[in-house]
C-alpha cells in the first residue's frame, strides 16, 4: 500500500507540502489543476510546476484527482468528441510527467453533495453532514448558494463556471436515464482506455457521493453490481475504480470489504474514510476509527491486506478539529490521525502474517 495525501495547491490549501511530508509513510500528493475548466487540455508547464513543487519536498505526483469530465460527454452530445480529444492529450501529458493513476467521476451536474460543511459534533469538532430530508425538499439553487458562500477555497465539483449554467444543465438532463448515462460512459471509456493503456495509466472512476439519486438526476456508480458493470464495459487493467469507503458506505446496503475482495485487481486507488449513517438516511463524516461510524474500516483494511494491495491509498475526508481553519473535510490534523490509524491496522496485520 502506498500512502498519499490530497493537496489542492499553493494558495488554495491551508496545508503546506512541508507539513505533508512530516506525516509518517506518506509518499506522494494527490493533486489536480483545479482552475482548469472541465473539458480543457491541461498545460504541460503547469503539470511540471506541480511536479517540481512536490519533488522539492520529497513527494511524488503519481495520482491525479481529478481530471474532470465535461458535461457534454456525460450527456452524449455531438460536441463530446472535442472534449474527449482534450482528455486524451491530457492523459498523455500526465503520463510524460510520471503520473500513474487518474481519478475521475461521472456524476451529473453535482460532484459530492452535503447540506452542511461544518456540522458540530458532540465533542466540539465539526464535519461534513448530509441531511436527507433537506435535500429532498431543497431547491438545488439554494444548496449551490449555501455551498458557494461557505468556503474561501475553491470547491471542486462546485465550480462557478459549471454552476452558472445550472438551469440549462437540469433541463439537459431532464430525459437522461441511468441507461443513457451508462451508454455515454461506455462511449467515453472506449475512447480513452486505449490511450491510458498505451501510456501505462490506470483510470479509476470514483463512486457517486452520495450513492443515490439527488434532485432527480441519474447516478450509476452506486453499488457492487454497477461497479462490476462499469469494469466490464472495457475489460482492461486500465479501466479501474477508485474505491471510496465513505461514498459507498453512505448506503448501509453496500458491503465495501466485499467489493475490495472482488475488485482488488481493478482498484488502483483507495479512498478510506468513515461515515455514521442514521436510520433516517442522514450521515456525517467521522474519524477513521471503525467504532466511530457505520463503516467497518478494520474489515476493509483486512480485505486490502488479504489481497496483497499495492496500489495507492489516502485518508479521505476528516473532521475539523483543534480549531483548525481549513477547507471543508480536508484539514491536516484529523487526516493525519486517520493515516496513523490505517498504518496501525496495516502494521498489525503485517506482524500477524509474519508470526502465523
Amino acid at each position: 500500500m502506498k500512502m498519499t495525501f490530497r493537496w489542492y495547491g499553493e494558495g488554495n490549501d491551508s496545508i503546506s507540502l512541508a507539513h505533508i511530508k512530516q506525516i509518517p509513510g506518506v509518499e506522494g500528493i494527490v493533486w489536480a489543476l483545479h482552475d482548469v475548466p472541465a473539458g480543457e487540455e491541461w498545460p504541460q508547464e503547469r503539470i511540471e510546476e506541480v511536479k517540481n513543487q512536490a519533488e522539492r519536498n520529497g513527494l511524488n505526483i503519481d495520482v491525479v484527482e481529478s481530471v474532470n469530465v465535461h458535461e457534454d460527454i456525460k450527456l452524449g452530445l455531438s460536441s463530446r468528441d472535442t472534449y474527449i480529444e482534450n482528455y486524451k492529450r491530457t492523459i498523455k501529458k500526465l503520463a510524460a510527467a510520471g503520473v500513474k493513476v487518474i481519478c475521475y467521476n461521472f456524476m451529473p451536474v453535482f460532484d459530492w453533495t452535503r447540506t452542511e460543511l461544518f456540522k458540530e459534533m458532540e465533542d466540539g469538532s465539526t464535519a461534513l453532514f448530509f441531511e436527507k430530508v433537506k435535500v429532498e425538499d431543497m431547491d438545488p439553487f439554494e444548496l449551490v448558494d449555501k455551498i458557494s458562500k461557505n468556503s474561501s477555497f475553491t470547491m471542486p465539483g462546485w465550480e462557478p463556471e459549471r454552476l452558472s449554467k445550472l438551469k440549462e444543465l437540469f433541463e439537459a438532463y431532464q430525459n437522461v436515464t441511468e441507461e443513457d448515462l451508462f451508454h455515454n460512459l461506455e462511449y467515453f471509456l472506449k475512447e480513452i482506455i486505449p490511450v491510458a493503456e498505451e501510456h501505462n495509466i490506470k483510470m479509476g472512476i470514483h463512486p457517486d457521493d452520495p450513492p443515490f439519486s439527488i434532485f432527480g438526476l441519474p447516478r450509476i456508480i452506486t453499488n457492487k453490481e454497477n461497479i462490476r458493470r462499469v469494469l466490464s464495459l472495457v475489460d482492461s487493467p486500465s479501466n479501474g475504480v477508485t474505491l471510496c469507503s465513505g461514498s459507498l458506505g453512505a448506503n448501509p446496503d453496500n458491503r465495501v470489504a466485499d467489493m475490495v475482495r472482488e475488485f482488488s485487481d481493478r482498484i488502483p486507488f483507495a479512498h478510506i474514510r468513515n461515515v455514521k449513517v442514521y436510520e433516517n438516511g442522514d450521515f456525517i463524516e467521522t474519524s477513521h476509527r471503525s467504532r466511530d461510524g457505520s463503516v467497518d474500516i478494520l474489515e476493509i483494511m483486512k480485505a486490502y491486506h488479504e489481497k496483497g494491495f499495492t496500489g495507492y491509498a489516502r485518508p479521505d475526508h476528516g473532521r475539523h478539529i483543534w480549531g483548525e481553519e481549513c477547507r471543508p473535510g480536508y484539514g491536516l490534523y484529523d487526516r493525519g490521525l486517520g493515516i496513523m490509524y490505517l498504518w496501525g491496522i496495516w502494521d498489525s496485520l503485517e506482524r500477524a502474517g509474519r508470526n502465523a
